[in-house]
């Protein structure tokens, strides 16, 4: 606060003033918990069953309705979202849930993470009871390779680095060029 050199109150107004600039540290200082809180919690939002991806240089598709993922874990234990299900039930489970799906609304799309220990063989296995019970928007899942992950996250201790669940696209074909990102 200045002095006045005037002596008095000359000039009618009091000594104090109300301060006309706004505090913005409690502001940061809030924010920056948040985004602490929110560094912290985000990874811990990804849901599913710890596999260790193949890598792959194919682009990610374009995604409308959430998919159904299926695991094979390194055991070869099959995982519908994060449910264990035997294989003999796993189909029962898929056409139950495509029949509470609204009238009109497409077939959602099945995704099948494989854990790269496990022998190729299961996880086709659990590839063709899919197809054989007629379900046709099936796809493979593999992890990017390096790079950093979405969001700057680093994987949880103890966890394999594996990111969010993301097709593969279809390799070329000698007759039809592979059609760009969207």
């Amino acid at each position: 606060m200045a002095a006045s050199l005037s002596g008095g109150r000359a000039s009618g107004r009091s000594r104090y003033r109300p301060m006309a600039e706004i505090n913005v540290t409690p502001l940061v200082d809030v924010m920056l918990v948040l985004l602490i809180i929110f560094m912290v919690a985000a990874p811990l939002m990804t849901v599913g069953v710890p596999v260790d991806l193949p890598k792959t240089t194919a682009q990610p598709l374009n995604q409308e309705t959430e998919p159904l993922t299926i695991t094979v874990n390194p055991e070869g234990k099959i995982f519908l979202q994060e449910t264990e299900v035997p294989l003999d039930g796993l189909v029962p489970r898929l056409q139950a849930i495509m029949r509470e799906q609204p009238q009109g609304a497409p077939e959602r799309r099945i995704f099948v993470r494989g854990d790269k220990a496990i022998s190729y063989g299961r996880v086709m296995e659990v590839m063709g009871t899919i197809a054989g019970a007629g379900f046709t928007r099936v796809a493979l899942l593999a992890e990017q390779p390096g790079g950093p992950r979405p969001g700057g996250a680093t994987p949880p201790a103890g966890r394999p680095a594996t990111q969010p669940a993301r097709p593969a696209a279809p390799p070329a074909t000698p007759n039809r060029p592979a059609q760009p990102p969207r």
